[in-house]
């Protein structure tokens, strides 16, 4: 009976431990983990006219043009002036930028910068850089940086006490192929965003931006339609 009842308090203390830990990450963190095979993950950058969307409030009005409902929306990388995006872009195949191989300054040059993309086979993935290979098979990329998680293991370049502190967001992959969307409430640092990442499963994660990051989740309550950005990652479904 003992040894029942010490089973049945290890149990609990697990399952209330695991409960602590998601408070703790939702009340830091906007966490929307998707099914790639059964939610079709897009990338958008125009709108039809070819007018570059820039906000959420954009997206959303020209999918429910289409007679679809915003799920999910975030902003998807890096971007130049002309709100053209910062390094590779492909969508639905077409590659719209090549590559950024450069060495430069900001984040994006972070060693390493790595490529977030998703397959015809709404397979998802994330690379560094270097080891990308453009092929035929890849329906979306956009390319960002610092990496965050590197093999399982948070990029050494990040130091646990930084102070440079912002609002920020990224990307991960779970070892079941989920794909994790996460964004910061407040100001963190690298390597709290990445460490993020590590808790949920992810083996590699990546950067998206800072301060400018926007996140659209009327499920979770959270609910942000302005922006000024490039690439943004959306989630619809049928009206």
């Amino acid at each position: 009976m003992f040894k029942i009842h010490a089973f049945l308090l290890t149990l609990l203390l697990v399952l209330c431990t695991g409960c602590k830990e998601k408070i703790k990450h939702d009340d830091h963190f906007v966490v929307y983990q998707v099914n790639p095979k059964t939610q079709n993950i897009k990338f958008y950058w125009k709108n039809n006219r070819n007018e570059t969307l820039k906000s959420i409030e954009h997206l959303k009005n020209e999918v429910e043009s289409g007679n679809e409902k915003l799920i999910f929306a975030m902003n998807g990388g890096m971007f130049e002036p002309d709100n053209s995006p910062k390094g590779l872009y492909i969508e639905n195949f077409k590659l719209l930028k090549s590559i950024d191989t450069l060495n430069g300054s900001g984040n994006f040059y972070l060693p390493p910068n790595g490529v977030f993309y998703i397959t015809k086979d709404n397979q998802a993935g994330i690379i560094e850089t270097p080891k990308y290979r453009q092929n035929t098979i890849i329906r979306y990329a956009t390319q960002s940086g610092p990496m965050l998680l590197i093999n399982g293991k948070i990029n050494p370049i990040f130091k646990e006490e930084s102070k440079n502190l912002n609002i920020r967001n990224g990307v991960g992959i779970s070892e079941n192929g989920d794909v994790i969307f996460a964004m910061s409430k407040k100001e963190i640092n690298f390597y709290s965003l990445a460490q993020l990442f590590k808790e949920m499963g992810c083996k590699n994660a990546l950067y998206l931006d800072g301060f400018v990051s926007r996140t659209y989740l009327p499920e979770k309550k959270w609910i942000q339609k302005d922006g000024n950005f490039a690439v943004i990652i959306g989630i619809a479904a049928p009206q």
